[in-house]
């Protein structure tokens, strides 16, 4: 049906002008599918046979199961091949070779060598083949120019053609649309060497639905030009007049769109449950970061309660999604969090011993999420130890006290009351005062003038311990000059009162000041590295790590109340949000 139903006309030529022609043009052509071979010997033996071997073993392929599929063109020249391969000759045989198949509505064409395939569609050129030769790769690398092939010594040089054992590697071409007029021209170099390709192009412009007239005219021009270095030449045509249109065309089409159409539906709610998917994924990968973010923050603000439940929030999500490393990051942040509320708690409950272990151990999980947090806990650690030692002062006070030694008695009270005041611990101070009365009440009937001494240097004691606990006010904020007065005011007092161990130790209270001042100096250069460490993060798109980093500046520039700096990494941060978004 398909070949009554199309007009495909052939014509040809194939001649030898002086030795015996070693070219050869075969085709046949069924109901279904049509095969055209044009092949070229390239044996210089005069009753070379090559290319009527390849052409028939090609044809032969084809009619054993017509069709126009790639695996039948690979089969088709692969039978070629093998025709060179195994014939009787005394001479290796090769060839160039052209398969072309079609089912009048299509083509494709198989190649190997440097015979060539034009395709004219309305007079102009629409496909053509490339030779498998040296000259062509030196085309293709700008080293000669397209005119200079026909006459260049390398372009029988080929990389692949008939008769190869190895590396035999054709050309296949995909499927061609056929429209009516279209005009396929097949030719050797015996016509390529001598007619170039404007010439063939204007004579198919011209040509009318006659193959054997376009043929003809082409044989003419070759002919009359008497080429010296002319010894054979094959021109084939294939005229499509009229290719063949499916009946059923519109039917199939009908039937692939019912099969498709559900395919489809299919697709797009499969596509849009996983689009669904991946923003809620999206959404949580961005929730988790931002309870993450929010965890480092609270843990440098000393709010470890907050942090514990982003904390637990930001762990969820990413056991949720698989985030193995987030995971394990979290997780260390949260046993942090876990110890220092452990040991908070241990210390409001006055269970000093226990909650001096615990903030040990919070120390020691600090090194695994970059010391965040280990300003606060080592203050809690001070704070712990000087708890234990106001109490432990207070208890050898009352050993001494036991013993007869008051005076030494009333050092150890005093001196647990000055750490108190200090350290702000309200509960210690009361016990110290609270054992200094009792002493001064047991001494009251022994030296009651002793007593008056006694208690004007303990107001001079409270006059240098306020201008401790001021001056440790001025240092807890951050005032170091106005620390260091008040320190140097305590000093005074302690020297009227002869008492060289507290002159000592508020030498050091003024050395821990003008180290402070030196450590000032120290963290600005500290979180100056902080935001250059946020820049470079921020140009390799690790905004998380850029946050990170902004948080450390910023808890640094908090600490030396440097407000101004403040201000501007929060809105850094801001921006930094923006842009993430």
């Amino acid at each position: 049906m398909r070949k009554q139903n199309s007009e495909f006309k052939t014509a040809f030529t194939s001649e030898a002008s002086e030795l015996k022609n070693t070219d050869y043009f075969g085709f046949v052509e069924l109901d279904r599918y049509a095969c055209y071979v044009i092949a070229d010997g390239i044996d210089d033996q005069v009753d070379g046979i090559s290319a009527k071997l390849a052409v028939s073993a090609a044809v032969a392929a084809f009619s054993e199961a017509p069709s126009m599929s790639k695996k039948r063109m690979s089969a088709c020249l692969r039978a070629a091949n093998k025709a060179l391969l195994e014939a009787k000759s005394k001479m290796k045989l090769k060839a160039s070779i052209i398969v072309v198949l079609t089912d009048y509505a299509k083509l494709r064409y198989g190649q190997a060598g440097n015979i060539r395939l034009r395709l004219y569609r309305d007079g102009f050129l629409k496909y053509q083949t490339t030779d498998q030769s040296l000259t062509m790769d030196m085309v293709a690398t700008q080293n000669i120019t397209p005119d200079k092939v026909a006459a260049h010594e390398e372009r029988n040089n080929l990389y692949t053609s008939l008769g190869q054992a190895k590396g035999f590697k054709p050309q296949i071409s995909k499927k061609i649309k056929l429209t009516n007029a279209d005009a396929i021209a097949l030719y050797t170099r015996g016509v390529w060497e001598h007619i170039d390709e404007g010439e063939v192009k204007d004579v198919f412009a011209d040509a009318t639905d006659d193959p054997q007239k376009t043929v003809n005219d082409i044989e003419d021009m070759l002919l009359s030009r008497q080429p010296s270095n002319l010894q054979k030449y094959t021109f084939a045509v294939i005229f499509a007049n009229k290719i063949f249109v499916d009946p059923n065309k519109k039917r199939k089409i009908r039937k692939i769109l019912m099969i498709v159409i559900p395919i489809l539906i299919v697709a797009v709610i499969l596509t849009v449950v996983l689009l669904i998917l991946h923003y809620k994924k999206v959404e949580k990968i961005q929730t988790m970061e931002a309870s993450y973010t929010k965890s480092i923050e609270y843990i440098q603000a000393d709010n470890y309660v907050r942090a514990d439940e982003e904390c637990t929030s930001a762990l969820k999500l990413a056991k949720q999604l698989k985030d193995k490393k987030m995971k394990a990051e979290l997780e260390n942040y949260e046993i942090l969090i876990e110890t220092v509320l452990s040991a908070d708690e241990a210390l409001d409950n006055e269970k000093y011993e226990d909650a001096g272990k615990l903030f040990q151990e919070a120390a020691k999980r600090s090194r695994y999420v970059d010391n965040i947090g280990n300003d606060y806990i080592s203050n809690r650690q001070s704070l712990t130890a000087n708890y234990i030692s106001v109490y432990d002062l207070i208890g050898l006070g009352d050993t001494l006290v036991l013993n007869l030694q008051y005076d030494k008695a009333e050092e150890k009270y005093l001196e647990a009351k000055s750490l108190a005041g200090k350290i702000y611990f309200d509960d210690g101070r009361t016990s110290a005062m609270e054992a200094l009365e009792k002493l001064y009440e047991t001494q009251k009937e022994e030296k009651e003038a002793q007593a008056t001494e006694l208690k004007e240097q303990a107001s001079k004691q409270d006059a240098a311990a306020n201008a401790i606990i001021s001056g440790d006010e001025a240092f807890t904020e951050g005032d170091y000059d106005s620390a260091k007065v008040f320190y140097l005011l305590a000093k005074q007092k302690y020297a009227e009162l002869e008492d060289e161990t507290q002159e000592n130790a508020v030498d050091e209270k003024l050395e821990a000041v003008n180290a402070k001042m030196e450590q000032n100096t120290s963290l600005e250069e500290e979180a100056e590295s902080y935001m250059e460490q946020a820049a470079e993060s921020i140009t390799n798109s690790e905004f998380t790590e850029a946050r990170k980093y902004y948080l450390l500046a910023k808890d640094i520039y908090a600490t030396l109340k440097n407000q101004d700096k403040v201000d501007e990494i929060t809105t850094k941060m801001e921006l930094l949000y923006i842009e993430q978004q």
